[in-house]
């Protein structure tokens, strides 16, 4: 028996793995054959939360996670491409999305796992095109998904002999709350829905319970999985926390709604088994799918009230970057090129604004490691990036207009100035990075090496402010300034890479965090460079 026990434990986590290891490749593999279009499809079709809805069922079944749309929404949301009511319908899509792989399961061709591993394996090593390895990654993690679901089975199948589990799966037909909890921590504990009720899907068909246990489990992973993203929201933006409270909120209404009407909901399903001749897997599928639409159904209409009690649940101001384009109206460049420049200008500035503030986070994540300050500065720099390509296609479509001498200059300054500008955010974002790995490794750094960053990041913001300064206001004298500023960065980072060394030679620094350090230190030194170069555009025009 022992010998048994030792099989079940090792084919149950060995099949586990794959599986959760299936889901994710599948949902990487998805996600790069897709490319940009999911961002895509959340920033143009949720003008309202039936279209939200529709985005976020699309989204998830091509991710193969509710939280990576979730994810997704969140930062569309903080950079105002939608509101949080608009997140909302996004949200309530993605749970009928997650739905999808049980539905796969539910086909029962897992008999086929092994070929299908064999078709991604020779499309990944075997071909030399990128996008058939992409396509190779989605068929490799859809084999490993059905494989890991087959050893699942197995390890399970004998569980049903156990008295002790059998006596378990009768108090949950009796008592359905005490399927709920069980269904919250096993989906709690593996960190995936999709995974728990696959599991479920096997020990439903594997007749290990019946479905008067079964259901009330299904409903407990609906729940487990916001545990999820709460957890992941801890320490993150306002808008991520808003975003897991309606996931809460969402799904334990719906639960608390389908245990009011559990017996009725039940003899349902068994009709509808029964009619179809559902296999178990598809029975357990069919329950979840109609679960999670019914629940998008009835709370859909509600959506502003549901924002209202997570707003007043989690109160505060939100902050949105606005990554949308504010001055670059096309109508201009055909009717005069000066004022279109002049709109460009305007448009470069908040490039700047965003570039400037995220050199600020980035700072103050170094200096205090929140979570919070890493997800401003990558937003940030989104932002910095789609400013980038907006106002750089802007400028090549004025260019293509007679420009008079003067003209030319400012287009010649603008181009120039956006180009040092998403150079400014691919270093903050570099800082960011960098301590990360100094988090996720434990390097230490000293504290005389903090004063020195807090310094240099204090002098670097100082001159990128005085060189966007003399950007707005055409002022030379500031353009110096800045340029003066920047030979301090020059000594500064000179200094204290001389004080670095020190430091590792009387052993006050680790040579990690040395290492971490220099490498800040020359980023922040690069930063200075592209604010002498917006400066000196200045100077020369």
């Amino acid at each position: 028996m022992e010998a048994n026990v030792q099989d079940i434990i090792f084919m149950f986590i060995g099949g586990l793995a794959i599986f959760l290891f299936g889901i994710k490749y599948l949902g990487d593999g998805l996600q790069k054959v897709a490319g940009d279009k999911l961002r895509d499809i959340l920033d143009k079709y949720t003008s309202n939360p039936v279209m939200g809805v529709i985005s976020g069922v699309v989204v998830t079944v091509l991710l193969q996670t509710s939280t990576g749309t979730t994810v997704l929404t969140i930062g569309l949301v903080n950079a105002g491409f939608m509101t949080f009511r608009q997140a909302i319908g996004v949200i309530m899509g993605a749970n009928i999305g997650t739905t999808a792989t049980a539905f796969i399961i539910g086909l029962q061709i897992s008999d086929y796992a092994l070929p299908i591993l064999a078709v991604g394996t020779f499309l990944i090593f075997f071909l030399k095109n990128k996008k058939a390895n992409n396509f190779g990654q989605v068929f490799f993690g859809f084999g490993a998904l059905f494989y890991g679901l087959n050893l699942m089975g197995e390890g399970l199948e004998p569980i049903r002999e156990v008295e002790a589990f059998a006596d378990l799966t009768v108090s949950m037909s009796q008592t359905p709350i005490l399927g709920v909890i069980i269904g919250v921590i096993f989906t709690v504990s593996v960190q995936s829905s999709t995974a728990a009720i696959g599991l479920l899907q096997q020990l439903y068909a594997q007749g290990a319970m019946d479905i008067h246990a079964a259901l009330p489990v299904l409903f407990g992973d609906n729940i487990g999985t916001t545990i999820t993203a709460i957890l992941a929201s801890l320490g993150a933006s306002l808008s991520a926390k808003r975003a897991a409270m309606a996931h809460v909120i969402f799904n334990l209404l719906g639960t608390i709604v389908v245990l009011i009407f559990i017996q009725p909901f039940i003899a349902m399903m068994i009709y509808i088994k029964d009619r179809f001749m559902l296999n178990e897997e598809m029975t357990i599928a069919v329950a979840h799918g109609l679960f999670n639409g019914t629940n998008v159904l009835i709370q859909l209409p509600f959506v502003a009230v549901l924002a209202w009690i997570v707003t007043k649940l989690i109160p505060g101001k939100e902050t949105l970057i606005e990554y949308k384009a504010q001055h670059l109206d096309p109508v201009l460049i055909n009717q005069s090129s000066s004022i279109a420049l002049g709109q460009a200008k305007k448009e470069t500035l908040r490039m700047a604004e965003l570039a400037t503030q995220g050199l600020h986070e980035a700072g103050q994540f170094a200096d205090t490691k929140q979570k919070k300050h890493a997800e401003m500065t990558y937003q940030l720099e989104d932002g910095v990036n789609n400013l980038d390509k907006k106002i750089t296609d802007y400028l090549v479509r004025i260019s293509t207009n007679s420009l008079t001498a003067a003209d030319s200059r400012i287009h010649s300054l603008l181009m120039d100035t956006v180009r040092d500008l998403e150079r400014v955010g691919d270093h903050m974002e570099n800082i960011v990075e960098l301590t990360e790995y100094q988090i996720a490794n434990k390097v230490k750094m000293s504290e005389s090496a903090m004063v020195d960053l807090r310094e240099m990041f204090a002098l670097t913001s100082e001159t990128l402010k005085e060189a966007i300064r003399a950007l707005e206001d055409d002022d030379v004298e500031a353009a110096k300034s800045a340029m003066q500023k920047e030979e301090q960065v020059d000594k500064m980072e000179r200094q204290f890479r001389k004080k670095h060394i020190m430091r590792l030679n009387d052993g006050s620094c680790e040579g990690s965090a040395g290492i971490i350090f220099v490498d800040m230190i020359s980023n922040l030194e690069r930063i200075g460079d592209h604010a002498t170069n917006i400066a000196e555009t200045v100077i020369n025009e």
